[in-house]
């Protein structure tokens, strides 16, 4: 059953009654009004739209206001959905002041409920910032894609007992900061699991296993409308890609024999 009219403190009361929160991210009007009708509870406005939407190699080039645009097509298919909307690279990093800035125009211009930022304790004073503007801050620790050069690509992180203990560390960093919720990209799911149980805020995971209080996916990858990429940590759930090849090849046949459009297509 879908949940109506979710907000910060939602989430933070289904995590203590052990209710699973279902997030997709997805960046345009005509996917958002189909979500909206769907059970899922939250969308993210992932600044992977970058590489989804436009083909970039990696999310490094999306910029304030690509995510504004995303953002907004969004709430208007999805008007009554609690929106996170992703802070893109360099857009928090300059200045505090920039950040509001820029985290206000995801709130104010793209009607975003609230914003997420990648990185550990290191931006839990940035976090602190935003929350006392009225901006709720959602974390994101493990596999951070903005960070992809220091990674050396896209790899799980948390493997070795220092980093790990880190991430746990980062963990309560950016709770005790004011976030209110955490995504962990990428993580072992027994340290995924470890960080669970020590937070009081929701932790959404995305290839962090199934201890987590909530699952992220991309809504393409959900409906496999891209057959040539496949990570193991998603789920194709409809195989679309191949229909939509089908639909257009029948389209394209009809148009050549003159058999499309037909009298109940035209208008005399």
């Amino acid at each position: 059953m879908k949940r109506k009219n979710i907000t910060v403190n939602t989430m933070l009361d289904m995590k203590k009654q052990g209710e699973k929160i279902s997030m997709i991210t997805c960046y345009d009007y005509t996917m958002a009004k189909l979500v909206s009708r769907s059970g899922i509870d939250v969308i993210l406005v992932g600044d992977s739209g970058g590489m989804v939407q436009a083909g970039y190699e990696n999310t490094l080039p999306v910029t304030v206001d690509e995510m504004v645009y995303h953002t907004v097509s969004v709430r208007r298919g999805a008007p009554d959905m609690f929106i996170v909307a992703d802070l893109p690279f360099l857009s928090y990093h300059v200045s505090k002041e920039k950040t509001i800035e820029n985290a206000g125009r995801l709130i104010q211009e793209g009607k975003a409920n609230s914003v997420k930022l990648e990185g550990g304790s290191y931006f839990a004073e940035l976090i602190s910032h935003l929350t006392a503007c009225s901006i709720p801050v959602c974390g994101h620790l493990g596999m951070t894609p903005q960070s992809i050069h220091n990674f050396g690509g896209f790899r799980v992180q948390g493997r070795e007992t220092d980093k790990a203990q880190k991430m746990i560390d980062d963990a309560k960093k950016i709770e005790d900061a004011g976030a209110f919720a955490l995504v962990l990209e990428l993580v072992p799911r027994s340290l995924a699991k470890r960080i669970c149980e020590s937070l009081r805020i929701p932790v959404i995971g995305i290839g962090a296993g199934p201890d987590c209080d909530g699952q992220v996916l991309v809504v393409n990858d959900v409906l496999g409308l891209d057959d040539t990429f496949r990570p193991k940590m998603v789920k194709d759930y409809a195989g679309l890609a191949a229909k939509v090849i089908t639909a257009l090849d029948n389209y394209s046949q009809e148009v050549k024999q003159g058999t499309f459009p037909m009298d109940e297509n035209s208008f005399e």
